[in-house]
């Protein structure tokens, strides 16, 4: 059989096997960024009103992204185990700095005088968060939560190396295999259609969010 036959082959007899790994490889994804989300879109907003904390988390932030994952993942591994906690967490820190600097940008480069304008109006300073500000910021906010997400996806791939699984451990089997050709691409061929639709899906919920988009 010619690669792709067996390709073909190898969706037909573990074809369930990859779309649960899958599956788990998209919710270790998921839940890391949206943890990252709690965490990371408010520091964003605390550090656009305190300029004087913005470099010290900014650094900090900075600094998780320089360490290589898997060192990363053997030092969190020694605090939680094995598992999929441990792929979860190292998602959730990688993704922190994408979304809180887009928070930031996004609430930096809003017109000062429509926050003037809810000032004004007599808003309190959580409503011109939350009314005003945050609805703004928003559409960049989101460009954030896209880089993370496409990020985290590529960052669970480490999942095998922890017993979390996930699309990682089908890879895994290609590389240990005489032939495995055709298993990394079972392996490659749904991370790459995974990061392609989350890219598109989140891209258009960043343009209907952009008011510069919407029409009158």
């Amino acid at each position: 059989m010619n690669l792709w036959e067996q390709l073909i082959y190898y969706f037909q007899v573990n074809g369930g096997y990859v779309l649960d790994q899958m599956l788990r490889h998209f919710l270790m994804t998921f839940y890391g960024v949206v943890f990252a989300m709690i965490v990371a879109i408010p520091l964003g907003f605390l550090i656009a009103h305190n300029p004087k904390k913005s470099e010290w988390i900014i650094t900090i932030a900075n600094l998780i992204q320089t360490v290589p994952q898997l060192a990363l993942l053997s030092i969190l591994m020694l605090v939680l185990g094995l598992g999929t906690n441990l792929v979860v967490l190292t998602v959730f820190l990688y993704s922190l700095l994408p979304i809180i600097r887009n928070t930031y940008t996004g609430v930096k480069n809003l017109d000062a005088g429509i926050v003037d304008v809810g000032k004004g109006m007599g808003m309190t300073k959580w409503q011109l968060i939350f009314k005003v500000e945050f609805p703004l910021a928003l559409p960049v906010i989101m460009g954030g939560i896209r880089n993370a997400f496409i990020t985290g996806i590529g960052i669970a791939t480490i999942g095998t190396f922890v017993g979390a699984g996930g699309l990682g451990d089908v890879l895994t089997r290609g590389v240990n295999a005489s032939e495995g050709t055709s298993i990394i691409l079972a392996g490659v061929i749904p991370i790459a259609l995974m990061a392609m639709v989350t890219d598109w899906l989140l891209s258009y919920i960043e343009q209907k969010m952009d008011p510069s988009r919407q029409k009158a």
